[in-house]
């Protein structure tokens, strides 16, 4: 007998006008081999290839033999790209349906550098190798950090080249998220012009994500506040992991609130608010510190886009976005010091807190500490470093922390685990993950899978992975990150 996989598809977004897609094929490659297969998450979606060759699965998740119930299309969308308006789509990238799963979720399964598009303007359609890879580790490390993300189930290569600066290795990811439905999308429905077509979409969005709000006396207006809390608390969670995006274009913005489209992203070594990795954000406008910027701009689009649903009248429609999109940074403000007070083991809360933290990162950014190691010495019972303990200014603001930790009514050791919590010993930092993309460039996987070990348990001390722990030297720092496209 056939061995059964256990593909489950409903794909209801092929259900909407097609005026959201293209149905089409993907563009078959030469010869498919599986790098690497995410068995965790197949396990998690219900998916069975353990009797299944490689071959097999590189052909299926390749776009050669799509499984059965699949039903490809590129999805349409538009994009404010570093604040420039344009209509897009999946120029790269075939939706191969819906799955669902044995706890009854559905999961967008998506073919990254499928092919050619009607959505792929000037663009080939394919992807590289280190680019797939670096969304595979960036993702799966997200996710493993607890944040809200897109997954990556396999890569595997296509058995042909690409033309970039130089020629390279193509490769094909297979991506699973809650939806690939994106601010962009709610954009393109916008400049159609057809209150109809934007209203099914909005209708959908809330049927799929956020089915309670269905009864809502203003369901658009409750889909604007959902989307605002949920993105409200990602960006959150990225800063409080000294994550950068690095492409925060209105197309890279999930409805779902997952952290989406992995491109020049890249996580901070010394603390600096002004950090930006990206070699195409020439002015920094995705930089750290304008994350949070760019995401209230961002949802100011969404809003945009909403305010033909949000009321009959134009002046009151306005209003209402308005009053939305304005408790954004409050938001974003109570996620961000929530979970600042977590990472320095505080249960409670008292006004002096923000001042305490807001000095701590200060001496942080004078003195070029480690975001993330340093913070992770803090969890520990007593100051080993000398180099702190010799600090003046450090101390004196030790001094505050501690007798802080003493006006809670939690000991110490619980103050100590909360942050072990929210404090992670591994990140995958730059200068590994440039060293996994070398290597793999030259079809050696071994480091990718050592990283890959690391990653998944971020919050342990590991003896085995203590060489993760540490920053590079400055002779190995990355300074720059690239899209991959």
């Amino acid at each position: 007998m056939k061995p059964t996989i256990g593909w489950q598809f409903d794909n209801s977004y092929a259900r909407l006008p097609q005026v959201f897609y293209a149905r089409l094929e993907p563009v078959p490659v030469d010869s498919p081999q599986l790098i690497i297969l995410n068995r965790t998450l197949a396990n998690e979606l219900g998916l069975h290839f353990e009797a299944i060759p490689d071959n097999d699965i590189a052909l299926m998740l390749s776009g050669n033999n799509l499984p059965e119930g699949a039903q490809p299309i590129a999805q349409a969308y538009a994009g404010h790209q570093f604040g420039q308006f344009t209509m897009l789509g999946d120029g790269r990238a075939i939706l191969i349906g819906e799955h669902i799963t044995p706890v009854g979720k559905r999961i967008d399964i998506q073919l990254k550098g499928s092919g050619q598009t009607p959505f792929s303007r000037r663009g080939d359609g394919r992807a590289a190798l280190g680019p797939m890879l670096r969304e595979y580790i960036i993702s799966e490390a997200m996710h493993a950090l607890g944040i809200p993300t897109t997954r990556s189930l396999a890569v595997t290569t296509t058995g042909e080249t690409i033309m970039r600066e130089t020629r390279l290795p193509g490769a094909i990811l297979t991506r699973t998220a809650t939806s690939h439905i994106r601010v962009g999308t709610f954009e393109y429905a916008a400049r159609l012009g057809q209150l109809e077509q934007l209203k099914m979409l909005a209708d959908y969005v809330i049927q799929r994500h956020y089915p309670e709000l269905v009864q809502s006396a203003r369901p658009y207006l409750a889909l604007l506040n959902q989307v605002i809390e949920r993105q409200a608390a990602l960006i959150a969670q990225w800063m409080l992991v000294g994550f950068i995006h690095g492409v925060m274009n209105t197309d890279n913005m999930a409805i779902s609130g997952e952290t989406i489209d992995y491109g020049p992203c890249a996580f901070m070594d010394d603390y600096d608010p002004a950090t930006v990795f990206s070699s195409i954000d020439h002015h920094a406008r995705y930089s750290y510190e304008n994350q949070p910027l760019a995401a209230h701009w961002n949802l100011a689009r969404f809003a945009e886009s909403l305010l033909p649903l949000l009321d009959s009248q134009q002046s009151e429609a306005v209003t209402l976005a308005e009053e939305a999109i304005h408790a954004f940074p409050e938001k974003f403000q109570a996620n961000w010091l929530k979970g600042m007070r977590q990472k320095l083991g505080l249960f409670n809360e008292e006004n002096q807190d923000i001042e305490l933290i807001t000095d701590l990162l200060s001496w942080m950014k004078v003195n070029r500490v480690d975001y993330t190691m340093f913070l992770r010495t803090l969890t520990q019972n007593h100051l080993t470093d000398a180099k702190l303990i010799q600090n003046s200014q450090f101390m004196s603001w030790y001094g505050r922390w501690q007798d802080r930790l003493g006006r809670q009514e939690q000991s110490k050791d619980n103050a100590l685990n909360l942050m072990k919590s929210y404090n992670p010993a591994i990140i995958p930092r730059n200068h590994r993950v440039e060293d996994v993309l070398v290597a793999a460039g030259n079809g050696d996987f071994f480091l990718l899978h050592q990283l890959l070990a690391a990653i998944s348990d971020p919050y342990t001390d590991n003896p085995a992975f203590s060489h993760y722990t540490t920053p590079a030297p400055d002779s190995e720092r990355i300074y720059q990150t690239f899209c991959g496209t």
